[in-house]
């Protein structure tokens, strides 16, 4: 069994001229709730391609531990914040990037992912499915029925599967609800996959828990039916959320789940549950993360990755770099 010696926050940063490119961040040590931007707060990555900004990235490690695959959002909202064009006429794409080592990173590279149906491909991670033998990539998407993406339509959770980030199987549906789903993240525990997406849909009498977190379940990344575990979780200690992501304590049986509020005051609110299954999460007492906190994950580090990391401070290139498309 893998030994732990702390955790990297990847993320980006809201709308302005370096926000949404690709940060790191340090825990304290092992402690999984407080946390330290490196690189004195300026991004480790940029893209230059695309959009030429990327946000939502996640970070996977290979089944062989030798190698981390980052994908991330190509969306640039600094330059536009005009919503239905992202929406029905956005980046089918996503950015990768390949590392050994969490500190030298190859050349980032867009990858065509979502269908031509598709007006956006957003929030992208990446779990490796045993059952497949693959990487389970997934991403929301809005799908319309015409070429030239007009109408009504709503976002989707889609899936493709990858061994080397390179090439993908033909993009699917993985979630439909009949309304708009996003940002979707996965952990798995003692066999059992639970699932936390957002419930994008406007706050209203009919729909009580919209912008909301809910989490569901299933002992399989491809099963038909995922059992309903949790729904408007954290409410009441905030007031809406997206972006979650979640990750295990590398010391005791203890799970975090951070959620963005998504306010002018106020982003990332960390959660903690000793028990996945009961859908009961709550607040952590204290925290430190870095300034203006975005959706992202977290990656518990070996010692020799930490020390890596915080010796090196992940040092960037100079500036963007052009990158790859495929």
């Amino acid at each position: 069994m893998t030994t732990y010696a702390g955790y990297l926050y990847v993320h980006f940063k809201r709308e302005s001229a370096n926000g949404e490119q690709i940060y790191f961040a340090l825990s304290d040590g092992n402690d999984p709730l407080h946390f330290t931007d490196l690189n004195g707060g300026q991004p480790v990555l940029y893209s230059a391609l695309g959009e030429r900004g990327v946000r939502d990235p996640h970070v996977v490690r290979s089944p062989d531990g030798q190698r981390f695959y980052l994908v991330a959002t190509d969306l640039r909202l600094y330059d536009s914040l005009d919503w239905d064009r992202h929406q029905r006429n956005g980046s089918r794409s996503i950015m990768i990037w390949e590392s050994p080592d969490l500190v030298n990173w190859g050349e980032g590279r867009l990858v065509d992912v979502a269908p031509p149906e598709a007006g956006n491909a957003w929030a992208p991670e990446a779990v490796w499915d045993p059952d497949q033998d693959a990487y389970l990539v997934h991403w929301s998407s809005t799908l319309y029925d015409d070429a030239e993406h007009t109408g009504q339509s709503y976002n989707r959770i889609m899936c493709a599967t990858t061994r080397d980030f390179r090439e993908f199987s033909e993009p699917r549906v993985w979630i439909d609800r009949g309304w708009q789903t996003i940002d979707a993240t996965v952990i798995e525990h003692d066999g059992v996959y639970y699932r936390f997406l957002k419930d994008e849909r406007g706050r209203s009498s009919d729909v009580p828990l919209g912008k909301s977190i809910f989490c569901e379940a299933a002992t399989s990344l491809t099963a038909a039916d995922w059992k309903p575990v949790a729904e408007g979780i954290g409410l009441g200690a905030i007031t809406q959320g997206e972006g979650p992501l979640v990750y295990k304590s590398s010391t005791e049986d203890k799970w975090y789940l951070w959620i963005d509020e998504f306010t002018p005051d106020r982003r990332y609110v960390p959660f903690e549950t000793t028990e996945l299954a009961s859908g009961r999460w709550t607040p952590c007492e204290t925290h430190h993360l870095p300034p203006d906190p975005c959706h992202g994950a977290v990656l518990p580090l070996t010692a020799d990755e930490y020390n890596r990391l915080a010796s090196r401070a992940a040092r960037p290139p100079a500036g963007p770099t052009q990158g790859t498309n495929r």
